[in-house]
């Protein structure tokens, strides 16, 4: 009882210090460019990021805390998996970084209401992560296979394999929308080919550590997309 307690403790301590820590990296990237407080779209989109995120934290906290410690883990084995990565992480910040100095400039004038639509797809996006999550607790943050791993094969994954790469996507092309930028779609549009590159390694990687990933793949068709790949 006492090793659990001291488990939950540190996986807390872990997990609030890196929400602290991205909380002021965000309020920089959002609105230094910015150049003002006063950005209600980075406001509503932090809201929508962190609230969340804070939750699920919690949930599977008492749900599941393995699966927790795996979510965690940063480091990728896979030398191709850590430059991709590297680049989907720049991307990333761009996509972070460009709406504020749109806000500052006024180069885009995205209307309210599509704003707050794209809004609700970035909450759709991470709950479709969320229950990607759920359905699979195999599902990491690295490009790696468990002992004791088994396919899951039933709910999200017998329409696309990749479900939670799905609610990526539609984030990362939600965002910039939601914090009232076009131009930022330019560095979220190049989120795809990363996304695509991830994928095709890490399909690598399962067909070879995984037994009965390649008969998986056979029963379900689309990698990231229904109906196109």
């Amino acid at each position: 009882m006492n090793n659990h307690r001291v488990s939950h403790n540190r996986l807390a301590f872990t997990f609030y210090a890196r929400m602290l820590a991205f909380f002021f990296i965000w309020l920089a990237v959002y609105f230094l460019p910015a150049g003002t407080f006063a950005y209600w779209e980075a406001w509503v989109v932090l809201a929508i990021l962190f609230i969340p995120m804070l939750v699920s934290f919690n949930f599977w906290l008492k749900k599941d805390p393995e699966l927790l410690e795996r979510r965690l883990k940063r480091r990728e084995k896979e030398t191709e998996q850590q430059w991709i990565i590297k680049i989907f992480s720049v991307l990333f910040i761009l996509t972070f970084l460009l709406p504020g100095f749109d806000r500052r400039f006024g180069w885009s004038a995205v209307p309210v209401v599509v704003v707050l639509a794209a809004d609700v797809f970035v909450l759709l996006g991470y709950g479709l992560c969320f229950l990607t999550i759920y359905q699979n607790r195999y599902a990491s943050r690295t490009v790696e296979v468990e002992q004791e791993q088994h396919i899951t094969s039933s709910g999200l994954y017998t329409v696309v394999r990749h479900p939670m790469y799905l609610g990526v996507l539609v984030m990362c092309l939600a965002l910039p929308l939601g914090l009232g930028s076009y131009w930022a779609l330019v560095p979220a549009l190049l989120v795809i080919p990363t996304l695509i590159a991830r994928i095709l390694n890490e399909e690598a990687v399962l067909s070879r550590e995984l037994p009965g990933y390649q008969e998986y793949m056979g029963m379900t068709r689309y990698r990231l997309i229904p109906g196109v790949w």
